[in-house]
């Protein structure tokens, strides 16, 4: 054994050995750049990529390549797309189920209640901030107006669908159908009551044709042309139904891994193997992240370079809907650089532009994918391992927030609906724009991580306002950059979510170690790990002992050394 670290005793504290090294070897410590390059290199392969995706597909586009060649070139970018999206379903059940697992039923009550909180007054803060801006810009422009975009069906979309598929996706009646179907509401054509030809009335018109000769065969044709109209009329009354569609329905597996994990860790030791075989999970797929992180050069490149040369007059588009861009982005850029910044320093008391540097990585990735689950294994992996976030905060905050908390989508949605009203030359009143303040929010919270999902709510607020739904084609042509552009608002309202619920949940989690603690010390007690009581064997204390019986921690007890503790400090 080596000599004491005289340094670190002398400040009253000891450093842990490290047990990855030699004890002979020496400890060599990059300064200067060096430093710097190795703290940063995956923020700086990260950055290379969108650049290199940038500078390649505006290079390429004078070349006008056809469909085969934009395929191959963005078929990189697809696999990374993937690879990353194969990782999102096991990363979310392990991370949750151990997260829950590791708080007691209480604390998993609190940390989500406040979660939930954060997240519906970030969501109606970012909605009223969109109404704001579009408000005092004004980027609606009525010459924009197409005749020859708008679309000849008017489907309606209502709020209350939204809500209702909302529940249906959060309780779904088949585990293993949420992991590859949600649930949806459709409006589908009434089926209308088809009369058989031989039924009572064709034979008697048939026998009335055939008396009065070629006069009763003309008006019997003429009858069934006007039966065949009314048929059709029939068929346009639409009703709904509840139908399945492809893509994973995170937030049932969400809401199954939270009750789960918290019950799990309930059953005390007799649960520990499961908890620990889903924390085993999570290591590895946070180890199979570092992997595919080396291919971000290529797999974002190619995905930008892709969806840039996709599009069909760029310039054209840009110019004719470049308020509406602007809007958005300052939008976004104010959120980011001061909302979200005084929060932080207000809940937590740290520097928050220190706490945003360490979220470039992902937030560049979330840029480049337009998907905050895309971007959620990199965001675990800088949150736990760059920024040192409690683990089961992080576990439990961020697979939530990546469903529910959508900051950005709805200040676009806010954005976007009085933007198309502004173009039909709707002035909106006091109503209106509450009506547009309480739909966003709520469409927000109901929208998924994937790209371009936010079109898809914007229809419940325009129906909501009685604004044409037909313009939203408008947006198609930029909603690739703009997705961009709110996708790092979600990502980062979820890492800022964590940071500030940690803070609030700072004491329960010095209980929940303090207490974590004393049953270590009491499980030393006896090889079996249980306390024996006068007159009892070991054997039944091992037969009629659990976890969850055999340790009773007075909380308030704990609490009050807590505070006493941080009153001397």
């Amino acid at each position: 054994m080596g000599p004491p670290n005289v340094t670190a005793a002398v400040h009253g504290t000891e450093l842990p050995p490290k047990t990855t090294e030699r004890s002979d070897a020496p400890d060599v410590e990059l300064t200067g750049y060096r430093k710097w390059l190795s703290d940063n290199l995956m923020l700086l392969v990260t950055l290379s990529g969108v650049l290199l995706g940038v500078i390649l597909g505006l290079s390429l586009r004078p070349l006008h390549l056809d469909g085969d060649s934009i395929m191959l070139i963005s078929y990189p970018g697809e696999l990374f797309m993937r690879v990353l999206k194969l990782m999102i379903l096991p990363l979310v059940i392990s991370s949750l189920i151990a997260g829950s697992a590791s708080l007691n039923a209480k604390m998993n009550g609190k940390i989500a209640l406040r979660t939930l909180i954060y997240f519906a007054s970030t969501s109606l803060f970012n909605a009223a901030l969109g109404i704001a801006l579009v408000l005092l810009i004004h980027p609606g422009n009525p010459d924009l107006h197409n005749a020859d975009d708008r679309a000849t069906d008017r489907k309606a979309v209502k709020l209350l669908d939204s809500l209702l598929d909302l529940g249906r996706n959060i309780f779904p009646d088949n585990l293993f159908q949420a992991s590859i179907q949600q649930a949806h509401t459709v409006y589908l054509a009434k089926p209308s009551v088809l009369r058989s030809g031989f039924n009572e009335t064709t034979l008697n018109d048939t026998a009335v044709a055939l008396i009065h000769g070629v006069q009763g065969v003309e008006a019997l044709h003429q009858h069934q042309q006007q039966h065949q109209r009314l048929e059709v009329m029939e068929e346009v009354t639409l009703v709904r139904d509840v139908q399945y569609r492809s893509g994973t329905n995170t937030l049932g597996i969400v809401f199954f891994c939270l009750v789960f994990g918290t019950f799990l860790g309930t059953i005390g030791q007799k649960g520990q193997v499961v908890v620990d075989f889903f924390a085993a999970v999570f290591e590895v797929i946070m180890k199979m992240v570092t992997c595919v992180m080396w291919m971000t050069p290529i797999g974002i490149s190619s995905v930008i370079a892709g969806k840039i040369l996709s599009v069909d007059n760029l310039g054209l588009v840009m110019a004719q809907l470049v308020w509406f861009i602007i809007t958005v982005a300052i939008g976004v850029l104010l959120y980011q650089l001061l909302v979200m910044q005084a929060l932080y320093f207000v809940f937590v008391r740290r520097n928050p532009f220190k706490f945003y540097k360490g979220l470039i990585e992902p937030m560049l990735t979330a840029f480049a994918t337009a998907s905050t689950a895309a971007a959620l294994p990199i965001t675990f992996r800088c949150m736990n391992e760059k920024l040192r976030m409690d683990p089961r905060i992080t576990r439990f905050v961020l697979p939530i927030g990546c469903n529910i908390n959508m900051d950005g989508t709805a200040l676009f949605i806010a954005v976007a609906s009085i933007f198309i009203a502004q173009m039909s030359g709707m002035v909106l009143g006091f109503g209106e724009l509450l009506t547009v303040l309480l739909t966003s929010t709520a469409a927000s919270m109901s929208s998924a991580s994937v790209p371009s999902a936010a079109l898809v709510l914007l229809l419940v607020v325009l129906t909501a306002i009685d604004a044409p739904v037909q313009d939203v084609t408008l947006l198609f042509a930029v909603d690739w950059f703009v997705d961009r552009i709110r996708t790092t608002n979600n990502m980062l309202g979820d890492c800022y979510a964590a940071a500030v619920v940690e803070e609030l949940s700072r004491k329960e989690l010095m209980a929940l170690d303090a207490a974590a603690v004393n049953y270590q010390d009491l499980n030393a007690s006896t090889p079996n790990g249980h306390g024996l009581l006068e007159g009892q064997t070991e054997l039944e204390a091992t037969s009629k002992s659990v976890l969850s019986d055999a340790v009773v921690v007075d909380m308030s007890a704990v609490m009050n050394n807590v505070n006493h503790s941080n009153r001397r400090v």
